[in-house]
């Protein structure tokens, strides 16, 4: 099946090199130059990922993704010349899973999308500091919680519930927990969380992960201000703790 990549960018020259470079790639691209076509496009046709402009007329890049979030997850790259901490960081919260600053190397945009493209691979054999376990083990983890019961994380098919509610997953995300999950116990560093979730060498700011954390714990935590699944070994990184 074509991998439909929907390009968000009022530059009509880059936002055509674009296409003509992801077309030779043996995607499908779906073309818009603002942000209210693209959410058309979102919520009428199936897409699989998203580069998105910030600077837009009209409705902004920001207001895009957080309106768009609701509506698919198909993970989102921002590709901007803003490249503030600030710029990034909010683009991450409102729900973007990678950044990409301007003026950038059209192959770092393709792996980037490669690697985010990637969830059915990570579900037979994630790249993790550790090993998985075997077996039926390795097939979801359990946070008991006596208040709202079990939290399950099922690897295999790539979901979250706890009980019989479901809890929705960006991919970045489910990327994150599938390599916390195998190493459950164990502290990650930024560093290796960097190396495993976005297997690519990163270029940006390290705080990508801090971000992602935050929006993760909002998910797995009952008080995510004072966090015991998601935990924080100050100076050291993150650990995943099950009970």
């Amino acid at each position: 099946m074509t991998t439909r990549v929907l390009v968000l960018e009022d530059d009509v020259a880059l936002r055509t090199s674009l296409r003509l470079v992801l077309e030779d790639d043996g995607y499908e691209v779906a073309e818009a130059g603002d942000a209210e076509a693209a959410l058309e496009l979102v919520g009428g046709t199936d897409v699989d990922v998203m580069l998105v402009d910030l600077m837009l007329g009209g409705v902004d890049g920001f207001t895009f993704i957080r309106r768009a979030r609701p509506l698919t997850e198909a993970p989102i790259v921002v590709i901007s010349a803003r490249d503030g901490v600030e710029d990034i960081v909010s683009a991450l919260e409102a729900g973007a899973d990678d950044y990409v600053t301007k003026p950038f190397d059209v192959a770092e945009v393709q792996a980037r999308l490669r690697a985010l493209l990637r969830r059915p691979a990570l579900a037979q054999a994630a790249s993790a500091p550790g090993e998985p376990q075997d077996g039926a083990a390795a097939a979801e983890v359990c946070v008991l919680d006596a208040e709202e019961g079990p939290l399950v994380f099922d690897r295999a098919a790539a979901h979250l519930r706890r009980g019989e509610r479901e809890i929705h997953l960006t991919m970045t995300e489910y990327k994150l927990l599938m390599v916390l999950s195998e190493n459950a116990g164990r502290v990650l560093s930024r560093a290796a969380l960097l190396d495993h979730v976005w297997d690519r060498g990163f270029f940006g700011d390290e705080r990508i992960v801090d971000v992602h954390v935050r929006r993760l714990r909002k998910k797995l935590e009952i008080d995510p201000a004072e966090p015991r699944t998601l935990v924080t070994v100050r100076g050291l990184g993150y650990r995943l703790d099950t009970r």
